[in-house]
């Protein structure tokens, strides 16, 4: 047994990675606070625990930014020093301290962090710590503990893989599986009523099917245009999206709950007002869905909890959107996704090539102008200078916390996120695979498993590349190819390719004709021909 430990002792410590974010300890003889701090792993050794840690008495010299050693007029040996940022290099104000005999270096700073560097060749020169706080958290800590501070500096290891992958692959798969099902089970409903397998036109329930190639392309040009938009003037569309997301979150919520209760057998009560029937479960569910969407409407800046609330109205919002636009062959899934995949890889890609700070459009966008904290690369960790945001971020993606970032409660909540189109996209092909079963009346719904599974490896092989890159990936880089080659290759074991292709256990030759029965003759659902 003891061996067994030994061995997942050393599977967990060869996952660990050392951050550039720390922790400093400030205490007195009744009080203890810490706070955020942000160094540079290659120049400063800190200690992986508090008990290890080494305790300094803090000076401060924030008046200063000792770039000269006549800052110094006091005994500073042995003890840690608070300077402010700016005026000289980092470096600099390192050597003038260690010439002093301070033994630790604390850069207060009203700028974004990132790790302190220099020079190669003055690294070799510096022999203390040298950390970079937030001089708002320096006040904080003079007007907690006075005078009378002692520090402690110390940077645990943080593990490279996080929990939040796993929850966020189960929000991703179960919301494909749910919305793949739903599309399927609202067909199965629909043939029941006597309508035509693969019929194109807009349903009474509402639904939408696009079986146009050209109105596929239209479609992803509006994104890409979108998208544009959205780069050179977020600060101002932002407010329409999160307009829009509350609406159509509230409204795709409801869409869910009443499904759910409709097949749960809940019973509907209604009553009479100015003739009408008024429905009190809508009423109710209505209430309660435009409650969930102000909520987060007015505390989406919350992000403690909040990411609850988002990632909720998104799972309703992907399934909803599943099941009420559907593919109507699988012609226009490979149009759609093909060109989804090209839109993808280039917003993330090839735009930082064109951009004039080097990011990407899509992170951008995604994650808002300046939230450069969760735009790292797991290289570089950027942490702003305020912990309250000052900007609106675009409510389109599932965002869960990583709950091993040791620091998140002190540098500012760290996230694992995934877009909407990353669940979507592959969801729409799902919930046709479902529906072609139906059509074809697979009791096993083949097409539908395989399909999932396939969503399921593609999104491991997505997040294991991030995790092996330390870079965030486009998701349908791995879920297009998986989904589309798994689909093709289901259909062509089955010798069903030209149906699964035309979208219809009929043959078909143009959308806008009825669909043709192998015989080449008009079919329909009685069985009986034209005269």
């Amino acid at each position: 047994m003891s061996k067994i430990w030994i061995i997942l002792s050393v599977i967990f410590l060869s996952t660990q990675t050392y951050s550039q974010e720390a922790i400093l300890h400030i205490s007195n003889e009744s009080i203890d606070k810490e706070y955020c701090l942000v160094y540079n792993a290659a120049w400063t050794n800190l200690s992986n625990s508090l008990r290890d840690s080494v305790t300094y008495q803090v000076v401060n010299l924030v008046s200063s930014y000792l770039c000269n050693s006549s800052a110094i007029v006091i005994d500073v040996t042995g003890k840690a020093l608070v300077v402010m940022r700016g005026q000289c290099d980092f470096s600099q104000k390192a050597l003038v301290a260690q010439e002093k005999g301070a033994a630790a270096l604390i850069i207060a700073s009203n700028n974004t962090m990132t790790p302190p560097s220099a020079n190669e060749s003055e690294y070799g020169k510096v022999h203390i710590p040298l950390v970079l706080m937030r001089y708002r958290d320096f006040v904080d800590a003079q007007q907690v503990f006075g005078k009378d501070m002692s520090a402690r500096l110390y940077a645990p290891p943080v593990p490279v893989f996080d929990v939040s992958i796993v929850v966020m692959l189960i929000i991703a798969v179960s919301t494909v599986a749910l919305g793949g099902f739903w599309s399927g089970a609202a067909e199965k409903d629909k043939q029941s009523e006597g309508a035509f397998p693969g019929r194109t036109e807009e349903t009474s329930s509402g639904e939408l099917s696009l079986y146009s190639p050209l109105k596929v392309v239209i479609f992803v040009a509006l994104m890409c245009t979108m998208l544009v938009l959205m780069y050179f003037f977020y600060r101002w569309l932002v407010y329409v999206i999160i307009a829009i997301f509350c609406l159509a979150s509230a409204t795709a919520l409801y869409s869910c709950l009443d499904a759910l209760l409709n097949k749960v057998g809940c019973g509907i009560c209604s009553f009479s007002c100015h003739s009408k029937e008024v429905s009190v479960r809508s009423l109710v569910l209505a209430a309660l869905c435009v409650s969930v969407a102000v909520v987060w409407g007015v505390y989406r800046n919350e992000d403690r909890w909040i990411w609850i609330l988002q990632d909720l109205l998104g799972i309703a919002f992907c399934l909803n959107f599943m099941k009420t636009i559907t593919l109507s062959n699988f012609k226009i899934c490979v149009i759609l996704l093909s060109l989804l995949l090209l839109y993808d890889v280039f917003f993330v890609f090839i735009t930082p090539f064109l951009t004039a700070n080097g990011e990407s459009i899509m992170v951008q966008v995604a994650l808002g102008p300046e939230s450069a904290g969760e735009k790292t690369d797991g290289n570089i960790v950027e942490v702003p200078a305020d912990p309250t945001p000052t900007y609106e971020k675009l409510p389109v993606v599932m965002r869960v916390p990583r709950f091993s970032a040791w620091a998140q409660n002190l540098c500012g909540m760290q996230f694992s996120i995934l877009g909407y189109g990353d669940i979507i996209v592959p969801g729409l092909l799902i919930a046709y695979c479902h529906r072609f079963d139906v059509w074809t009346g697979s009791s096993r719904r083949v097409y539908f498993i395989c399909c999932t599974i396939a969503y399921f490896l593609g999104m491991i092989v997505t997040f294991a590349v991030m995790l092996l890159s330390k870079m965030g990936q486009p998701a349908l880089l791995y879920l297009v190819p998986f989904t589309l080659i798994t689909s093709a290759v289901v259909a062509w074991s089955r010798k069903e390719m030209q149906q699964f292709w035309a979208g219809t256990t009929y043959q078909v030759l143009d959308s806008t004709r009825e669909p043709l029965s192998p015989d080449g003759e008009p079919g329909y659902a009685s069985g009986e021909r034209k005269c």
